[in-house]
C-alpha cells in the first residue's frame, strides 16, 4: 500500500487507475452517543452557549418549566423538525427523568484518575483499566483486561504508530498507564435520547431484515456469505457528511454478523458515525445546532437491537486496553473532496486461544475485545460479513433526506470524489487472513445511494459507494 503521508493509523492514498466495475448487503442502526460543541465551520472558538446548555442538572427542571418555553424551541417526537407550539410539562415526569438521568450517570461515567478537556468540547476520562464498565458485568467482577491475542497470519503490522487521529489528542493531553481514555457522557447527551432507560441503544425493529426498504435505513453494501468467518479486515475512507436533520445519521462500517435476520441476530460492529445534533437554543440561532463530525464507534448486539448490546463503552460489554483512543470521540482529518484522502483500517478477528473477538485500529494498535460469552451464535463464528454505507431517511418534509452517505457523491465518480473501502478480507478457520471471494453488492435505493465494485492488485477488494440523497431521480 502507497503512503503519500506516513500518520497512524490515517493513510493518504494515491488515486489508482482502476476501473470500477458493477458488482452489492444491508443491515441496521440509529445514532446513538451523542456529542458536544463543535461548529460546523470545524473551527474551536470558546462559544458562548445559551442557558439551557450550561445549567447542572437540578436546575434544569426549573429551566424546563419556566426557561425553556420562551427561550428555547421543543420539537415533536415525532420525526421532523419543525417546532411545537404548545408542549405541556409535567414537573413530576420530570423531575422522575432528571432522578433516572443522575443514576444512569453515575453507572456510565468512572472515576476518573486525569481529565482532558478536548478542542472540540467532548471531556474525556482517564479511568483505571480494571474499573471501566465493561466490569461491572458479574463474570467479570474481579477481572481484568487480558494480554494482546495471537494476530491472524497474513497481517501486515508495519506502519508509523502516530497518535494523533482524534481531536482530543490534540490538545496534547494523554492518560496514564494503566487507564483508558472514556469519553464523558453528560446530562444533555442523554436528555437529547428518544429514551433514557434505552440510552446507547439502538431502536428496537420489530424484525431485523436485510431487505430494509421502508423502515427509513438505506444501505449501499458489499458482502460476503455461505462460509464461516472468523473475523474482517477493511480499510474506510472518512468523510464528514451532511447530515439533514436529528432524527437521522450517516456511517460508514463493518458489521460481523451470525444467527438469523430475527430476534436471535448476533453482530459485532465497527466503524464511524455522523450524527446531526440537536441543542436547546435561542430560537432564531440555527448556526449552533449542532455538529456532523465522524465519530469512530463500537456496537453489538445478540438479540437483534432489543435487549441487549450497546453502543462504545455504554454498557457492560467491550472492555477497552487502548490508552490512546477514545471510543466515540471525533476522527480528524478527514477526507475533502477533489482533495487529501484519509482513511482507517479496521480488524475484528476471533481470538483462537479464548474466543474473544478482538478490535485492531490502524496498523498494531488494539482497542480491545468482547468477550466470548456475550454471545449465542457468535460464540463460535459468524455466517456473514457486511462493509458499506448506511443513513436514516426519516421522510419528515414529505420528500427523501438530504442527508449524504460517505462524500455525498455517487459511485462513478471515483477516487476523490466518491467515499470507498478498500483491502477487504475476511479471517479463515485456521485464522489466516484471506481475500474475499465472491464479494456481491447491493444499493437498495441506487438513485438516492449507489454502489461500485471491482479489484486491483493495490487495493484488493474495494468498492466506491455513497450519493447524495434527494435529487431529480431521488425526489
Amino acid at each position: 500500500m502507497d503512503m503519500a503521508v506516513d500518520v497512524f493509523p490515517w493513510t493518504k492514498s494515491k488515486p489508482r487507475k482502476t476501473q470500477p466495475r458493477s458488482v452489492g448487503g444491508t443491515r441496521q442502526h440509529k445514532c446513538g452517543q451523542t456529542h458536544t460543541n463543535l461548529s460546523r465551520k470545524r473551527s474551536f472558538p470558546n462559544m458562548d452557549f445559551s442557558l439551557c446548555l450550561r445549567s447542572p442538572i437540578i436546575s434544569l427542571l426549573v429551566h424546563f418549566l419556566l426557561v425553556v418555553s420562551t427561550l428555547c424551541p421543543v420539537h415533536s417526537s415525532q420525526l421532523g423538525s419543525h417546532p411545537v407550539a404548545n408542549q405541556t410539562f409535567r414537573p413530576k415526569e420530570e423531575l422522575g427523568k432528571l432522578n433516572t438521568i443522575k443514576n444512569r450517570l453515575r453507572q456510565i461515567n468512572k472515576p476518573a484518575l486525569k481529565t482532558i478537556q478536548s478542542p472540540d468540547g467532548d471531556v474525556i476520562d482517564c479511568v483505571v483499566s480494571h474499573k471501566q464498565p465493561a466490569f461491572d458485568h458479574p463474570l467479570l467482577k474481579g477481572h481484568k483486561p487480558l494480554d494482546s491475542p495471537e494476530r491472524p497470519r497474513g497481517h501486515n503490522q508495519m506502519g508509523d504508530l502516530s497518535d494523533n487521529f482524534q481531536l482530543w489528542s490534540l490538545s496534547g493531553e494523554s492518560c496514564p498507564e494503566g487507564t483508558i481514555p472514556i469519553r464523558r457522557t453528560t446530562e444533555q447527551d442523554m436528555l437529547r435520547a428518544s429514551s433514557v432507560r434505552r440510552f446507547g441503544r439502538k431502536k428496537i425493529i420489530n424484525r431485523v431484515r436485510r431487505d430494509t426498504t421502508g423502515n427509513g435505513h438505506e444501505h449501499a453494501i458489499g458482502y460476503v456469505t455461505g462460509d464461516q468467518y472468523y473475523g474482517a479486515k477493511g480499510s474506510i475512507n472518512v468523510w464528514a457528511p451532511l447530515v439533514e436533520n436529528p432524527y437521522e445519521f450517516s456511517l460508514s462500517q463493518m458489521w460481523v454478523i451470525s444467527g438469523s435476520f430475527g430476534d436471535d441476530l448476533n453482530t459485532i460492529e465497527a466503524g464511524w458515525q455522523a450524527c446531526y445534533y440537536h441543542y436547546f437554543i435561542l430560537i432564531n440561532s440555527p448556526e449552533l445546532y449542532g455538529d456532523s463530525y465522524p465519530r469512530f464507534f463500537t456496537y453489538w448486539t445478540t438479540d437483534a437491537y432489543q435487549a441487549t448490546g450497546c453502543y462504545n463503552l455504554l454498557c457492560s460489554g467491550f472492555i477497552q486496553t487502548n490508552s490512546k483512543i477514545a471510543i466515540g470521540a471525533a476522527i480528524s482529518p478527514t477526507s475533502s473532496y477533489g482533495g487529501g484522502q484519509f482513511d482507517i483500517s479496521l480488524l475484528i478477528w476471533k481470538d483462537p486461544k479464548h474466543g474473544n473477538w478482538w478490535l485492531e485500529f490502524g496498523s498494531g494498535i488494539l482497542v480491545g475485545y468482547w468477550p466470548s460469552f456475550l454471545f449465542t451464535h457468535l460464540g463460535d463464528h459468524a455466517s456473514m460479513i457486511q462493509f458499506g454505507g448506511e443513513v436514516v431517511n426519516s421522510g419528515s418534509s414529505g420528500s427523501h433526506t438530504s442527508t449524504q452517505m460517505g462524500s455525498g457523491h455517487f459511485a462513478e465518480e471515483g477516487f476523490a470524489k466518491a467515499s470507498y473501502f478498500r483491502n477487504m478480507q475476511v479471517v479463515d478457520y485456521d485464522n489466516n487472513l484471506i481475500p474475499l471471494s465472491n464479494l456481491k453488492v447491493l444499493a437498495d435505493h441506487p438513485n438516492c445511494y449507489d454502489i461500485q465494485g471491482g479489484f486491483n492488485n493495490a487495493w484488493g477488494n474495494y468498492f466506491y459507494y455513497g450519493g447524495p440523497g434527494r435529487n431529480v431521480k431521488c425526489p
